[in-house]
């Protein structure tokens, strides 16, 4: 059995193919690292606790007979600690895009992990005696990084589609 067939759309998918190869494989890669590594640190942003200081106060003389209540302390340092090392620049081993997202706090391994401490020992930072030995972690990042695995797979569907749509137009 003989057929005859017209290879002229498949040289035209072919060039296409190659287009996207040389002309922006690479940076739809690298912007496909950096969206994920964005959703990333937002997931970790937003799960970060943040200390609540409000009943540490400090009365201070207002002058006319009335005192002031102010606190000096104010949360949040932990989850503005939160970066993506070299402003989410992509870096490339073999076949893995990386970025590194950290957090220079020097406390954020205890609350992302966990921690001991030893009960009754007072803590001027708190004011108060500790009570439990072991204090669980939050697991922030952890917790971040499982989510959006399980997303990842849709969210790059999605942007493959449109990025390869152009080679497999009907024309």
């Amino acid at each position: 059995m003989a057929g005859r067939f017209k290879t002229g759309g498949m040289k035209e998918l072919q060039k296409n193919l190659n287009k996207i190869k040389d002309n922006g494989a690479e940076e739809f890669i690298n912007g496909c690292t950096r969206e994920l590594a964005q959703r990333l640190l937002r997931k970790i942003i937003l799960r970060t606790p943040v200390g609540d200081y409000s009943d540490t106060y400090d009365l201070v003389d207002a002058g006319d007979g009335k005192f002031l209540v102010m606190s000096d302390k104010e949360g949040g340092t932990l989850r503005r600690g939160w970066i993506a090392a070299g402003s989410l620049e992509v870096t490339k081993t073999g076949n893995v895009y990386k970025i590194t997202i950290e957090n220079q706090v020097p406390y954020a391994s205890y609350v992302e992990y966990g921690h001991r401490q030893t009960p009754g020992r007072y803590v001027p930072a708190i004011g108060c005696k500790l009570k439990k030995a072991w204090v669980q972690g939050q697991f922030m990042m952890t917790i971040s990084e499982r989510e959006l695995r399980k997303s990842a797979p849709k969210i790059l569907e999605k942007k493959v589609m449109r990025f390869l749509g152009g080679a497999f137009k009907n024309g």
